[in-house]
């Protein structure tokens, strides 16, 4: 609506000012029209945007040809000079419109940066200084726990919620500002599903889990940060276990493709539009479907991709067959013998 609403503003200027132009000719020099009218392809592009300011610099030098250029009232131009004239003024208005939109497009992105930056400045405080009420909360409940009182567990489970959420968000920050230190070294892939495994212990989904790894014995390994991998890995399991149905399968499976590993994590539960494969991935988002008593501030998902793409992999998502979701971390592989040979050097020393 305002794209038409500018076009109409800018029409009506550029008819009006053709007008007064067109009884002031006499008057005036074709260099005084150029002039004015490039002032109008400005004002559109400026209001409008650059389709809106081409396509006031296209009328413009029509009406510039057929009104102020002899012989009026035709195309024809007789005089060859002011072909000159007419390249000089289309050329300038398009180029002047595509810098000047171009200008507005770089200002808007500095704007939005300085906003993301104060956005991520103010989460890292928030969230530090949230800690430290945390942790004493939890001391009181679990001294309540020792006195007897029965809510003293649930004080507890909420405040370790609520401390896995401040976590999440100066991770977020950390990562933003490509401030989280990453130790990337050789590790094996049987090594990052165990400590995995090992994380979501005892919560229900740890009963329904199935790992699969090459049929052939292989050992996979390859250069990342076992801990943050570790992490990427617990985030897709709890993401299973949010939005599958409870008796169903999540499926782990690792594999080697050429200078990849790909550890893939797969769900039954209702998948994700294809209009929203990406927007998964962006902080605090939920798909419009997600139940209400999932538990989740929409970080999971957005804090894994961010945490595979430091360690040079990456995280994708595709929609499994016969129903249900795949997200694939991707990591950079390493050969085995260049582990042995790492493993060797390191019994040397």
């Amino acid at each position: 609506m305002n794209r038409i609403r500018a076009a109409l503003i800018w029409g009506s200027v550029l008819a009006a000012t053709t007008v007064a132009l067109y009884f002031a000719r006499v008057d005036l020099d074709k260099a005084h029209v150029a002039l004015v009218l490039l002032l109008v392809v400005l004002g559109a592009s400026a209001a409008g945007g650059r389709a809106l300011g081409l396509v006031v610099a296209a009328t413009s030098f029509v009406l510039f040809d057929l009104l102020f250029l002899a012989p009026y009232g035709t195309l024809v131009v007789a005089n060859p000079l002011d072909w000159l004239v007419l390249v000089a003024f289309l050329v300038t208005s398009v180029v002047a419109a595509q810098l000047l939109v171009r200008a507005q497009e770089q200002t808007e992105r500095a704007r939005l940066h300085e906003a993301d930056k104060l956005k991520d400045a103010l989460i890292a405080s928030v969230s530090h200084d949230l800690r430290t009420p945390l942790t004493t909360i939890k001391a009181l409940a679990h001294d309540l726990s020792a006195l007897g009182d029965e809510r003293a567990q649930m004080i507890e489970v909420e405040a370790d919620r609520l401390n896995r959420f401040v976590r999440d968000l100066l991770d977020l920050s950390r990562l933003s500002a490509g401030a989280l230190p990453l130790q990337i070294e050789l590790n094996a892939v049987d090594e990052l599903i165990g400590g995995a495994l090992q994380a979501v212990e005892g919560t229900p989904v740890a009963a329904r889990i199935a790992v699969e790894f090459p049929e052939d014995g292989t050992l996979l390994v390859g250069r990342f940060d076992l801990t943050y991998a570790i992490r990427v890995l617990v985030n897709l399991i709890e993401n299973a276990e949010k939005y599958s149905p409870s008796e169903s399968v999540v499926t782990v499976r690792a594999r080697r493709d050429g200078p990849r590993l790909l550890i893939s994590v797969a769900d039954r539960g209702p998948g994700v539009a294809a209009a929203e494969t990406e927007r998964v991935f962006t902080p605090f988002y939920r798909t419009p479907d997600a139940p209400s008593d999932a538990g989740s501030a929409g970080l999971g998902l957005s804090i894994a991709r961010r945490l595979a793409d430091a360690q040079g992999g990456a995280l994708g998502y595709a929609a499994r067959e016969g129903g249900g979701s795949v997200f694939t971390l991707q990591l950079p592989a390493a050969d085995l013998d260049e582990a042995l040979a790492d493993a060797a050097m390191f019994t040397n020393h």
